[in-house]
């Protein structure tokens, strides 16, 4: 088990001063305790298959060459070209969109496992970080996910082709191995739809997932809040400390706690009644943000972009003014 280095401590000159954040999270190294095995082991199977999806998403090239040509002739041999390059590529959507329910399912369990108790935020933290670990892991595969989909307009374009190819009817069986069935059914082409439709959507699946658990949870609303502000700061802290960033022994360790940050502030703000913005958060947003602002353009802003427009509340009269301009576009 990756081991914590500090724990939470507060400034040696007032025992009543402001906890430090000094607190190593190991998220290259920590491995599962016996009590964490069989959560361990469910969220790692799907994120064995996380790595697969992305690679999915980054190498996604689109047909719209072929759905060019098809709307400008469309005559069978120009619409059996398009469909035989969009069909395998419905195909790879489908697996990603059936990889956000899989998520969606795991995330509960994982949240379960992390908050309430008889443990604190910080005792959760301390003893169970090959779980926090894998939280980690899952935001990053979130925030990189999105922000490859986001740069991929032909998804949509590519998914809307195939819905109206299919609602024509006719088409197009060539070439299927014997008992493939070439459609997907229309429930499930709605779902999709509405799935690609967003901005951010695995963001999304997974803001939708953490708030069902704690509408389950009742109990645990306060303290999930509790784990995810700390955590956050966590990530902050070690970020901003180089003797804690001098412990991480990969350079893209850095990336992924500073996407779990931002993933971090984006949960609390979805889940908390007050969300993270307003004077009363226990969310260090502004140093954040700043911190954020400070990191080369290609590395901060796509993390900006998910605070400025994937959050509930940066736009409510609660946030006060200086927050909404430091996040300004």
């Amino acid at each position: 088990m990756g081991k914590l280095l500090s724990l939470l401590s507060r400034d040696d000159s007032n025992c009543c001063s402001s906890p430090r954040y000094d607190i190593f999270l190991d998220f290259e190294n920590a491995a599962p305790t016996d009590t964490e095995r069989d959560v361990y082991e469910e969220v790692q199977r799907v994120l064995l298959d996380s790595e697969k999806i992305l690679e999915e998403i980054q190498c996604y090239k689109g047909a719209g060459k072929e759905i060019r040509e098809a709307i400008a002739d469309p005559s069978r041999i120009s619409q059996e070209r398009a469909w035989r390059a969009v069909r395998p590529l419905v195909e790879k959507l489908l697996r990603c969109y059936n990889h956000s329910l899989q998520l969606q399912r795991v995330v509960p369990r994982l949240l379960g496992s992390l908050v309430g108790g008889s443990m604190s935020p910080t005792q959760h933290l301390e003893q169970q970080q090959a779980l926090v670990k894998q939280f980690a892991e899952i935001l990053e595969f979130v925030l990189k996910f999105d922000e490859y989909k986001m740069k991929t307009p032909a998804i949509q374009n590519d998914f809307s082709y195939y819905r109206r190819s299919v609602s024509r009817g006719g088409l197009i069986n060539a070439e299927l191995p014997p008992g493939e069935d070439p459609h997907i059914t229309a429930e499930v082409a709605n779902r999709m739809s509405l799935f690609y439709a967003q901005a951010t959507p695995m963001l999304k699946v997974l803001s939708e997932a953490t708030s069902q658990f704690v509408n389950d949870n009742q109990q645990d609303l306060e303290n999930t809040t509790e784990t995810l502000s700390t955590m956050a700061k966590v990530c902050l802290r070690m970020l901003e400390n180089p003797k804690l960033v001098a412990q991480f022994s990969r350079e893209e360790t850095s990336l992924l706690v500073l996407r779990v940050m931002v993933g971090l502030i984006i949960l609390y703000d979805w889940v908390h009644p007050s969300g993270a913005f307003c004077r009363s958060s226990s969310v260090d947003v502004k140093g954040c943000v700043k911190f954020l602002q400070q990191q080369p353009p290609t590395k901060a802003e796509p993390l900006l972009n998910a605070l400025r427009y994937t959050t509930k509340h940066l736009n409510h009269q609660s946030t006060p003014k200086n927050i909404r301009t430091l996040l300004a576009a």
